[in-house]
């Protein structure tokens, strides 16, 4: 029996960078070895097993064969007589097919450290076309590393998009994978190194159709509403760890890309355009709901913090009524986050602060204080209440933004 540390584990640490899981893979043993040494196995599809001390994931050594279409489409073998390069041959990138013996010898058969030092993502075979799940894995390492794609390597994603492998991805995976890509520090690398490759009108048709639509007003020549929501999303990144907020970022104008007569003729305006392609990508993806709620509501509004000195007291309210803020505050504050994030997608706005964003938590904060006990006590019931409370905070949003309105 030989153990080896394999994968991120080994990448990471040539990197620099902080090592969070280790995986180990077993050569040369077999199931009864195993368990008599006290692992306990976990693996479903092929052996895999759970250290009894560290309860660290040690895998046996396999090898795969691609036998039908999809994720799930393949046939593992796991035995003894597997080697090392066999099993990291059929790991989808060259920095991610390494691995260490119990000296910190890194084995490397596939030449990962040249592809990690000259930031370069390859495939390990050309076996990477049978697993579609390794384009999204490919784009999210381009855009935690800042790498770029091997010219045979969108070789071969061209292949698998003619071949429709894409197709058979399923929500769960790119959901999954979208996920982390969003939680990295420069998100829209994933998306422009799927654009490179050939990938975003399969996988994200709604990202897609924004490049090449001129953003009104055209701050820049060279910023369409692509790149613009490439840097919005960049903004909530640099704001925000919150997820929710940085979804909502990426999703705020997918309206843009379409015409009502498009696909969406019973939604005129492209923040109804906005709302119906955001619930259309979560539907898809299958993406949790209070995400799915904050991007719609984002969709909707976004355009109200850059215009509320010249909103009406209503209006105002009814971001805050439609964000459902009073019961649920940071429902408010992740708004303002991904309206700033908006804003600061303009060059030479990156670090500027929203002018709107003091007076409008200054409403919301003072709107929160009015509550139902004066009219209850003055004999209103039911309707007349809620009546009551409106009015209210509408006659503090006018007090709070009049001496903004007469600056603007």
């Amino acid at each position: 029996m030989q153990i080896f540390k394999v994968g991120g584990c080994v990448r990471d640490r040539l990197l620099g960078l902080p090592v969070k899981d280790r995986d180990w893979v077993v050569v040369g043993s077999n199931v009864e070895e195993m368990l008599a040494q006290g692992f306990r196995p976990v693996g479903k599809d092929f052996p895999v097993f759970l250290h009894p001390n560290t309860h660290e994931e040690y895998a046996m050594a396999r090898t795969e064969r691609k036998t039908a279409p999809g994720y799930h489409g393949f046939e593992f073998h796991a035995s003894p007589e597997v080697t090392l390069e066999e099993d990291l041959a059929r790991r989808d990138l060259t920095i991610n097919a390494m691995a260490e013996d119990a000296h910190d010898n890194v084995i490397d058969p596939f030449d990962g450290q040249a592809d990690l030092h000259n930031k370069i993502l390859r495939h390990v075979s050309p076996a990477f076309v049978e697993d579609p799940v390794r384009v999204l894995r490919l784009a999210r390492f381009a855009a935690r590393f800042d790498f770029q794609v091997a010219d045979e390597t969108k070789q071969l994603i061209s292949q698998m998009i003619a071949n429709g492998e894409l197709e058979h991805l399923v929500a769960e995976r790119v959901w999954q994978e979208l996920e982390k890509a969003l939680l990295s520090e420069q998100p829209s690398l994933f998306f422009y190194c799927l654009r490179e490759v050939g990938a975003l009108k399969t996988l994200f048709p709604e990202i897609d159709r924004l490049f090449g639509v001129p953003q009104i007003p055209k701050w820049h020549p060279e910023v369409d509403t692509g790149v613009h929501v490439m840097l919005v999303l960049d903004q909530a990144a640099r704001l925000s760890d919150d997820l929710a907020v940085r979804f909502a970022a990426l999703c705020h104008d997918l309206g843009k890309g379409t015409t009502p007569e498009d696909i969406l003729p019973s939604h005129k305006g492209h923040e109804a355009r906005s709302i119906a392609l955001t619930q259309q990508l979560s539907e898809r993806l299958r993406v949790p709901r209070e995400i799915t709620s904050l991007a719609i509501k984002v969709a909707e509004f976004h355009t109200h913090s850059h215009l509320l000195f010249e909103l009406s007291a209503a209006e105002v309210l009814a971001v805050f009524e439609g964000l459902d803020a009073f019961r649920k505050p940071q429902r408010f504050s992740q708004y303002l986050l991904a309206s700033e994030a908006d804003f600061r997608g303009r060059p030479g706005y990156e670090d500027a602060d929203l002018p709107e964003k003091a007076a409008f938590q200054a409403c919301f904060d003072a709107c929160r204080e009015v509550n139902a006990a004066p009219f209850i006590a003055k004999g209103l019931q039911g309707p007349a209440i809620a009546a009551a409370i409106a009015e209210k905070r509408c006659q503090i949003i006018d007090e709070k933004l009049e001496p903004f309105r007469k600056k603007h």
